[in-house]
């Protein structure tokens, strides 16, 4: 066993926020506006979003020389995590005061294995969820659940984004690099995929909370040539609002990546989309839950384990 296997594991409660660069901030700022948020703390070069779930911030939008992802920030059990991960973790700064919304402690590290940043946070303040959106009733063939006069009507908007769902990036080892998040922290595999010559290439990752449900992924990552964010992705409402979003962002004249169509690791109804600086950002709703009763899955890479319905896979979308 070695060194790093004795530790103890960080314990993650929850994704909470992204970091990300823009060289051009005005154009960022249009686009997240349509794609949902909801500004909470303007100072300028560096611009705050909140969705209306409790988390005081989802995204953090700077202002610099290049377009760059800054790592994301997961929440951390106690200050004892914080501690620990301070003193043991590569390139760790030391416990400092967050600055942003919400307020607590931090410590960045730096991965292993590619040197991105990777952020973990305690201590933040909750705000109040902004809004309550219905669940609606619906009318299936045998069994009708909406009262008689009861309509369904909308309004063309954004899809308001409710929280951060999940990460994923490509690295340059995966092996190292699952080696390192599931021996340091209580993340746990969902899924492993792997080549038909049996070498595993990618996994989706939960947060190992016991038999408390949690989403069956909140970080993903896959091998390739060169490290990159692949893309964050944001929860909506339900279906409905995602494809009034969908519409909106299409009307808008913001580029598609691909969707809507439904994963089949994960069950979401998935919408990805550029934002203008070349970013891939998703919509999900419907994901599938987890506890420490799901079995580890593990299937063989191809198109056809991506989505079971929706457009074609386009050719690009894992490179």
């Amino acid at each position: 066993m070695t060194a790093e296997q004795q530790l103890p594991k960080i314990k993650l409660v929850r994704i909470a926020h992204v970091y990300y660069t823009h060289a051009d901030l005005d154009k960022a700022r249009e686009f997240l506006a349509d794609f949902g948020f909801t500004v909470t703390d303007d100072r300028g070069d560096t611009v705050y979003y909140k969705g209306y779930g409790t988390e005081p911030f989802v995204y953090c939008a700077t202002k610099g020389a290049e377009n760059e992802f800054g790592g994301a920030g997961f929440v951390v059990e106690s200050m004892a995590d914080l501690e620990l991960a301070a003193k043991t973790l590569p390139k760790a700064t030391p416990i400092h005061d967050s600055d942003a919304p919400g307020g607590g402690k931090r410590v960045t590290f730096r991965d292993p294995v590619d040197d991105f940043p990777f952020h973990l946070v305690y201590g933040q303040t909750p705000v109040e969820k902004s809004a309550h959106l219905p669940e609606l009733e619906y009318n299936f063939p045998e069994n009708k659940y909406r009262a008689v006069n009861k309509t369904q009507r909308f309004k063309k908007a954004p899809a308001a984004v409710h929280k951060l769902g999940h990460v994923g990036c490509c690295v340059t080892n995966f092996a190292k690099s699952f080696e390192f998040y599931t021996t340091r922290f209580n993340l746990k595999p969902s899924d492993i995929i792997h080549e038909p010559n049996g070498k595993d290439v990618s996994t989706f990752l939960h947060l190992d909370r016991g038999m408390e449900q949690v989403d069956h992924h909140t970080w993903f990552f896959f091998e390739g040539p060169k490290y990159h964010v692949h893309h964050s992705s944001f929860e909506v409402h339900d279906f409905d609002v995602q494809s009034l979003g969908h519409q909106w962002l299409r009307d808008k004249g913001y580029d598609l990546v691909w969707g809507v169509g439904r994963h089949v690791l994960g069950s979401q109804i998935f919408d990805y989309w550029y934002d203008r600086s070349g970013f891939i950002l998703e919509h999900y709703v419907d994901g599938d839950l987890v506890d420490e009763t799901t079995p580890i899955s593990r299937s063989e890479a191809g198109p056809d384990s991506l989505h079971i319905w929706g457009p074609p896979l386009p050719p690009t979308f894992l490179q």
